[in-house]
């Protein structure tokens, strides 16, 4: 590679350019950690991005339509934080770059969009931001047919690695947009052929070209340090009517020692090999230091788009101010205010009426009342819309010719579908909800974990939540998942006992700021056992008391959820049948109930009697409840699952695997 013939050829770019290196490999030396070849060898791509096409102000970085621009290979941040320091990002002072992956810095190890703005969405976990993108260029798609084109109308732009196109979420991603024609999609793969194992040939021959081409995209082939076909083939992208792939050919860690080389895809820290690095670019001052003629060019790059802000301004003050308000609403995350109400008025008619349903189907009578007041919400399935209920008849689907439908189809998608969600959410102006089986939370986790890490309210609609699924077995049935899902951090699970519970679930999740839900919902039928209305609701406490003790002392707590909380019921009745008094406590949300203060979770699970919890999944998560909170080993018990389930008709199974009112009646009595 002839690096004297690139600077002396285009020298304003190449100074530009050169600064986005000087910085990776200082910051880098500086950490003794890091990834140093991909912001190097992407420094001209993403040069003429920000300097030609980007709409961006980066005075104000939380503009709702500026272009979105998503580092998917995010071991690569290095680039994003320079970009993000040399155009004026008021996070990101030179002080950040130099802290780089220290403790409390703005720039970590890999992005992540909740420390700083200008960070889009997290990345790291290879595949994810491309997949994620597909959902930012779906929520543009969406809110243009909804708010017209003079308020949304942008791009989003990807840089990508040979490491996201081999995780096989990213074939989810590109299909999806391909089959939807995202034309404001535009992907940049930094072809370098590099590995950290070594060339990409060791485990790799795909033709990346002709896979794009045949998901549908349109493909340009072009090398990535040429500024001028770079900027061409820009140009020509956002005229296109497909999503696009710009394949740039690149050399990972360009005028380095390790250039070409899978060393170069790590921490280049050899200060000599760094000297002579910076010596081949012509960069003479110490590091961190930015000539002051060229930091000024990024930042006048930085203020470009400011005067298309004012105009964008200007055009979203003249509509409407019922239209205006309703934008601002939408795009700041505010449930509009009639949500409680259809909450309350559903939950009435399901005390009075009580009936028994599956709470998959009690998903879906919230839904129908929920969506129409609530046109944010963008529902989902991964193939599976007859069978989760996440369908109302009013939303409509998305498609080419249909930009204003509500309803996806994924497609056997489920991971695609989860990290799409996430770039909805990310976007802003949507909420998004998708549904699969519970079981495939499994195949969909990678994402829902970054759901929490990121913040974002996405709804996760999971159905056949236990062995209560029956006949299709224990494939598809669920024991640990409620536990995984428990786990993790910042995720509120709910699994409601009725429809009055789902409601309450549906209420909380939709008005959750910066946490993801997961609905636990059960495929067979299940009685209403919240036969009293209360307006408060009692989901958003994590747990209650359903049912008191009335044939005498408190005796027995019986804890239950989801399904097996009617159990609980009909277990309570044998028992004070018998003068043992007992409570039950319906729990749909344990880390709700894990929130609410001492004192409450005390009057709900007070010191003295026996407990037994009963749930059809694994014991673990359950001990706090049992053990702690004032309970004693030794007065407690589990009713539940401890292997796998089985192949038969759900209520031979419920018997089978001892989940029955029987069951629980006598583990209480065995604890007096």
């Amino acid at each position: 590679m002839d690096i004297a013939a690139l600077r002396s050829a285009h020298p304003d770019h190449w100074s530009k350019a050169t600064a986005i290196r000087a910085l990776t490999l200082d910051a880098v030396a500086a950490a003794n950690s890091g990834h140093s070849g991909m912001p190097i060898g992407m420094a001209d791509v993403a040069t003429v991005l920000f300097e030609k096409h980007l709409k961006f102000d980066a005075s104000a970085p939380l503009w709702h339509d500026r272009d979105r621009f998503i580092l998917s290979a995010g071991h690569g941040s290095m680039l994003l934080y320079s970009l993000l320091h040399l155009t004026g990002y008021e996070d990101f002072p030179l002080d950040e770059v130099k802290n780089f992956r220290q403790l409390g810095a703005k720039t970590a190890g890999h992005p992540e969009n909740f420390l700083a703005h200008g960070i889009e969405t997290t990345t790291g976990p290879l595949g994810q931001g491309i997949s994620n993108a597909v959902g930012f260029a779906m929520a543009e798609e969406m809110l243009r047919a909804r708010f017209g084109k003079k308020i949304v109308d942008h791009h989003t732009y990807v840089i990508a690695g040979d490491g996201c196109l081999m995780e096989g979420i990213s074939q989810e991603a590109i299909s999806l947009a391909g089959r939807h024609e995202l034309s404001k999609l535009i992907v940049f793969w930094d072809n370098n052929n590099i590995t950290i194992d070594g060339t990409v040939d060791l485990a790799d021959r795909t033709d990346q070209v002709a896979r794009f081409k045949a998901s549908g995209w349109d493909v340009q082939e072009i090398d990535g340090h040429d500024p001028v076909a770079i900027d061409a083939a820009i140009a020509k992208a956002k005229k296109g009517k497909r999503p696009q792939m710009i394949a740039c050919k690149t050399h990972i860690a360009l005028g380095h020692a390790a250039q070409d080389t899978s060393k170069g895809h790590g921490a280049l820290t050899d200060p000599d090999q760094m000297a002579a690095a910076k010596d081949a670019y012509g960069w003479t001052t110490g590091p961190f230091e930015v000539p002051s003629d060229v930091k000024s060019a990024w930042e006048e790059i930085g203020r470009r788009g400011t005067e298309e802000r004012f105009a964008w301004e200007g055009r979203l003050a003249e509509i409407s101010d019922r239209k205006r308000a309703e934008f601002e609403r939408t795009m700041s995350g505010e449930a509009p205010k009639k949500l409680s109400s259809v909450i309350r008025a559903l939950k009435k008619q399901a005390s009075e009426n009580e009936p028994k349903v599956a709470t998959r189907k009690a998903s879906e009578m919230v839904l129908e009342v929920v969506n129409p007041v609530m046109p944010e919400t963008v529902g989902g399935s991964a193939d599976l819309t007859g069978s989760n209920n996440t369908k109302t008849g009013d939303m409509g689907v998305f498609d080419v010719d249909s930009r204003d439908g509500r309803f996806v189809h994924y497609g056997i998608r489920e991971h695609g579908m989860a990290a799409a969600m996430n770039g909805m959410a990310l976007h802003g102006g949507i909420r998004p909800y998708s549904g699969t089986f519970m079981c495939f939370t499994d195949y969909a986790r990678p994402a829902m974990r970054l759901s929490a890490l990121m913040q974002q309210p996405v709804v996760y609609v999971m159905t056949h939540d236990s062995i209560g699924l029956g006949e299709d077995g224990p494939t598809h049935q669920p024991v640990e998942h409620l536990a995984i899902s428990r786990a993790t951090p910042n995720t509120l699970v709910f699994r409601p006992a009725d429809v009055v519970e789902t409601a309450e679930a549906w209420e909380v999740a939709l008005t959750q700021p910066g946490t993801p839900s997961v609905l636990s919902l059960t495929r067979q039928n299940v009685p209403t056992v919240r036969k009293e209305h209360k307006t408060k609701n009692l989901a958003a406490q994590g747990a209650y008391v359903l049912a008191d003790a009335e044939a005498g002392k408190r005796q027995v707590i019986l804890i239950a959820t989801g399904s097996e909380v009617s159990l609980a019921m009909e277990a309570r009745a044998t028992l004070e049948a018998e003068g043992i008094g007992t409570r039950v406590v319906s729990m749909p949300c344990m880390e709700l109930f894990a929130d609410q203060p001492e004192s409450y979770r005390k009057r709900v699970l007070p010191a003295g009697p026996v407990r037994v919890g009963v749930e059809a999944s694994v014991r673990q998560g359950w001990d706090r409840w049992l053990l702690g909170e004032r309970g004693r080993e030794a007065k407690s018990d589990f009713v539940g699952m401890a292997s796998f389930g089985a192949s038969a008709p759900a209520e031979v199974l419920y018997d089978h695997f001892g989940i029955t009112a029987d069951n629980i009646v006598a583990k209480a009595k065995a604890l007096l």
